[in-house]
């Protein structure tokens, strides 16, 4: 048998390799931006991937099927670092302020959480008034009080505009790192901090993860009572054109996930029974209503 060999022409020859290295149906990425933020995102334990950014995270992955996913999980001013060099990362629940518009894009809203409230210790009631509502520009001004916050994390444009006022005195202690929440309840709970400033689904979870359901309280921040910003967050992802095409396109994914029952409970389940009826009253009338 004689096997003949024929030359290929020489166009074809400098194609092929490239070709083989780069073949036509690699997909574009997102790396999303995570951090350990129970029952936000929970990173370990019995319920992890649980949280409800871990479920709305999905929802919105599975129907970018044109893009391969990643994540990582990093501290808040890492994640900050990412957008602002320009990198192809994006994070599924951020709070809008005018500071971040700079280096990001964001999506309508994604999420429609109760407002931040102030954490204390049931038997430190006395010292706050007593009742279930604080001004919070109060409680940061009384320099005997020690108030925990987490470095560069954002509550909405009402409380923000108090934290960021009283920010670097003495009396305000801030952390970063992978626990935040976590470090912040211990250290109240042994005394070292008067109050911390957080979310109430993160004050009953890490309340009954840590046993100390019956120590703690909540009071309401007036300032944060009179409208709904401080209730919406959304999809930040980085201020390029490739972030835009993005967002216009998790846009379209919100539109359509967020009248779904399964999209609503990733957030009711962490909430106590007893905010329930209220919450989903604000997601018909207010957060379903946000397409801008």
């Amino acid at each position: 048998m004689v096997f003949r060999f024929f030359p290929l022409p020489l166009a074809l020859l400098v194609c092929l390799p490239l070709a083989l290295a780069a073949p036509a149906w690699a997909k574009d990425s997102i790396t999303w931006m995570e951090t350990s933020m129970p029952p936000y995102l929970i990173q370990d334990g019995v319920f992890k991937n649980q949280g409800y950014g871990d479920v709305i995270a999905r929802i919105i992955q599975s129907e970018l099927v044109e893009y391969e996913h990643t994540e990582i999980t990093t501290n808040i001013t890492r994640h900050f670092y990412k957008f602002k060099q320009g990198d192809k990362v994006c994070s599924v629940g951020l709070f809008r302020t005018p500071e971040r518009e700079a280096f990001m894009y964001f999506s309508i809203p994604s999420f429609l959480t109760l407002p931040a409230v102030l954490i204390i210790r049931k038997e430190s009631l006395p010292q706050f008034g007593g009742k279930a509502t604080v001004r919070l520009a109060d409680v940061m001004n009384d320099k005997d009080m020690m108030i925990g916050l987490s470095k560069d994390r954002s509550f909405g444009i009402d409380t923000d505009a108090i934290l960021n006022k009283y920010r670097g005195r003495d009396n305000i202690l801030e952390i970063a790192g992978q626990e935040l929440s976590r470090n912040l309840f211990k250290m109240l709970i042994k005394g070292r901090l008067d109050g911390l400033v957080g979310l109430p689904e993160e004050a009953l979870y890490q309340a009954e993860q840590m046993g100390i359901r019956d120590q703690l309280t909540t009071l309401t921040i007036e300032e944060n009572q009179t409208g709904y910003d401080s209730w919406l967050s959304s999809v930040g992802c980085s201020k390029t054109p490739w972030g835009k095409e993005v967002i216009d396109k998790i846009n379209a994914i919100l539109i359509k996930q967020r009248p779904t029952e399964h999209y609503r409970a990733a957030y009711e389940r962490w909430l106590d029974p007893n905010s329930i009826e209220r919450y989903r009253r604000a997601y018909q009338e207010v957060f379903l209503q946000r397409t801008f």
